[in-house]
């Protein structure tokens, strides 16, 4: 391997290398691994790990924020698959600096989010670290086969759908970066970036409705993630830049930071919303659903064509965007 192979090649050889088994349903390339534990249901494990300076900073990120954010963007991948989640394991490695005041905010903030999704923590591991601090997190979840949604599923003519503004937590990383953390315009944006909430209500109403095709959160920005829905579901898709949500805020930030909105909502990620997929007439039919069940709003972005690649069409231009967003490695 060679650092030039990225994120992507490395996980390319680890899953051409690992092993199946036949109460496995999916290993890995989706949100989640998911395998059988009883006649119609399937347990889903998902793991995530978070490095001091590369996921975080703490000079802006306070550890109850910190501990939420850690629950928060495992949880997300329970629900990117319309799982519902259950149990946690908590593994870290920690500095000889670190103080106890730190411990007991951070995992103050870590099992707050637990009990809001009705997650119990049942084990994990912690050792020293002579560097960074390093956060993992494994989390559990359950559903009925019969709704579980995958990556795999996208078909030409889908409406491609996401189930909030995009580009939020990006702008707020920027906000942070410039030192406006705690400036009281901003905080919706800034929140967004520290402590995101994963759509959970969202993931359950969408599984149970049978009408979606594919669907994955929105951690590495809809240029990446959309490319991997894509990759999985032997498709392309076409991305109409007026179409992306893009809040009021949102554009109000761009122009304080001197960025552009629209590759926040392409390239920013941990935006956490979930984006899917589903047929044009199902589409609508999807949009009344949410609305009614969870009062949240759904925006169609583009469809999903023939052929491979994501493409963005802009002023009467089209240019490919595939992979544009965050990748480790690269």
């Amino acid at each position: 391997m060679t650092r030039s192979e990225g994120e992507r090649g490395i996980i390319a050889r680890i899953r051409q290398a690992a092993g199946s088994s036949d109460d496995l349903v999916i290993g890995i390339g989706d949100d989640c691994a998911v395998y059988r534990t009883a006649q119609g249901r399937v347990s889903l494990v998902t793991t995530d790990t978070m490095v001091a300076g590369v996921h975080f900073d703490s000079a802006w990120h306070p550890p109850r924020e910190l501990g939420r954010k850690a629950a928060s963007v495992n949880i997300s991948d329970i629900a990117a698959m319309g799982g519902l989640p259950r149990f946690a394991l908590l593994s870290l490695a920690l500095t000889p600096a670190f103080a106890s005041q730190w411990l007991d905010a951070f995992m103050s903030g870590f099992l707050a989010v637990l009990a809001e999704h009705g997650v119990v923590l049942i084990g994990g591991d912690t050792v020293r670290s002579e560097q960074e601090s390093v956060l993992s997190v494994t989390m559990l979840g359950e559903m009925d086969e019969a709704e579980l949604i995958t990556r795999k599923g996208a078909r030409p003519g889908d409406v491609v759908l996401v189930s909030g503004f995009l580009g939020e937590a990006a702008a707020g990383l920027a906000l942070c970066r410039m030192g406006l953390v705690h400036d009281p315009v901003w905080q919706p944006l800034v929140r967004a970036h520290l402590d995101p909430v994963p759509q959970v209500t969202v993931g359950r109403v969408l599984a149970a409705s049978g009408l979606v095709h594919a669907m994955q959160d929105l951690s590495d920005g809809l240029a990446t993630d959309l490319a991997h829905i894509c990759a999985e579901s032997k498709v392309g898709a076409v991305v109409a830049a007026e179409m992306i949500p893009l809040s009021p805020l949102l554009r109000k930030a761009a122009a304080t930071c001197g960025q552009s909105p629209l590759d926040w909502a392409l390239a920013g990620g941990e935006d956490y919303q979930l984006l899917f997929t589903a047929g044009e007439q199902q589409a609508a039919s999807l949009r009344a659903l949410v609305r009614e069940k969870t009062g949240k709003e759904l925006f169609a972005v583009g469809r999903i064509v023939e052929g491979q690649g994501v493409f963005l069409e802009e002023a009467g231009q089209s240019r490919e965007i595939s992979y544009r967003g965050y990748e480790h490695f690269r």
